[in-house]
């Protein structure tokens, strides 16, 4: 394909997404308030512009070619980029094809991802996700790069550090839910059935959750508080793998109560209360004030509020 950017109608990028959009050149013609031929003259300008077919004639009616097909998702990603730049205020989640990035870890994703899902499908909407890894427990950098738009999870060093800036801070924060960190073992494990003392607890063998791969935890700084150690024999960076991990071992794990389930192995887990003292573990949502009032990131922050509620 033979493109002149600097010659190119970009008039004709809105015609070819809405004919794309309606799947027909009279449904289009409607919309954009023009005739059929004038509909036809557009598509007919772009494909030599383009210097190849756009759609080809069947028994059914005009079909787009694979290089409408891969063109469209950026031509409409892009007019949705230039429409948000002119007109802020103006964002139709059914119109406008937008491409989010959520940093948050697996079992975040798997509680909150099936709600935002079902959102995109009640609204018809053509919001696009990509849940990023997250390796973090400060994803600071992450919004103020611009490497994610949204960072959800427990982020305590961050928002201490957001309260301390004030008004003077470029991050904002919203609280989706608390939970409280649990012990978990198998079931038939040879504690299963007996109090959980902190004896028995420094004396067992522990797996680590740990984003970043450091083998030191807040378990440990609590029990180093306490001039206590425990043996952790396997740190991982999922809670999926942690599950699988402990419900085939003697390995205790410290999972956020609310995550247990989203190892996919609660019926073979057990929960049991721990025996020291650890604080809440606070679920937030973090952003740039660049996007604060971008009405595309207000649908999402309003969206994963309402699937943490679910």
């Amino acid at each position: 394909m033979k493109l002149n950017f600097r010659t190119l109608d970009l008039n004709l990028l809105r015609v070819l997404d809405t004919v794309m959009a309606e799947g027909s050149l009279t449904r289009a013609a409607a919309v954009l308030s023009m005739t059929q031929p004038a509909v036809s003259h557009a598509m007919r300008r772009l494909r030599e512009t383009v210097g190849e077919d756009l759609f080809v004639r069947t028994a059914h009616g005009m079909r787009p070619t694979p290089l409408a097909e891969a063109l469209w998702p950026q031509v409409r990603q892009a007019l949705g980029t230039l429409r948000q730049a002119l007109a802020p205020g103006d964002f139709d989640p059914r119109r406008d094809a937008v491409q989010l990035r959520i940093a948050m870890v697996d079992a975040t994703a798997a509680l909150l991802a099936p709600g935002l899902v079902a959102a995109i499908e009640r609204e018809e909407a053509l919001v696009n996700l990509r849940v990023l890894p997250l390796s973090t427990r400060d994803p600071r950098r992450l919004l103020e790069a611009a490497e994610a738009d949204l960072a959800v999870g427990f982020f305590p060093e961050a928002i201490t550090a957001i309260h301390a800036e004030g008004q003077e801070s470029h991050l904002r924060h919203t609280r989706l839910y608390s939970t409280r960190y649990v012990c978990v073992m198998r079931r038939g494990h040879p504690l299963a059935d007996a109090e959980l003392t902190l004896e028995a607890f420094c004396a067992a063998h522990h797996l680590l959750v740990s984003f970043s791969g450091r083998a030191h935890g807040f378990v440990d700084q609590a029990l180093s508080g306490l001039g206590r150690e425990r043996r952790i024999v396997l740190t991982v960076n999922q809670f999926f793998t942690a599950g699988r991990v402990v419900v085939g071992s003697d390995l205790l794990t410290v999972l956020p109560e609310s995550f247990v389930e989203a190892t996919g192995y609660r019926q073979d887990l057990l929960v049991r209360d721990l025996p020291m003292a650890l604080g809440p573990v606070n679920v937030e949502m973090l952003w740039h004030l660049r996007h604060d009032a971008a009405p595309e990131h207000r649908w999402l922050r309003e969206h994963m509020q309402a699937a943490a509620a679910r």
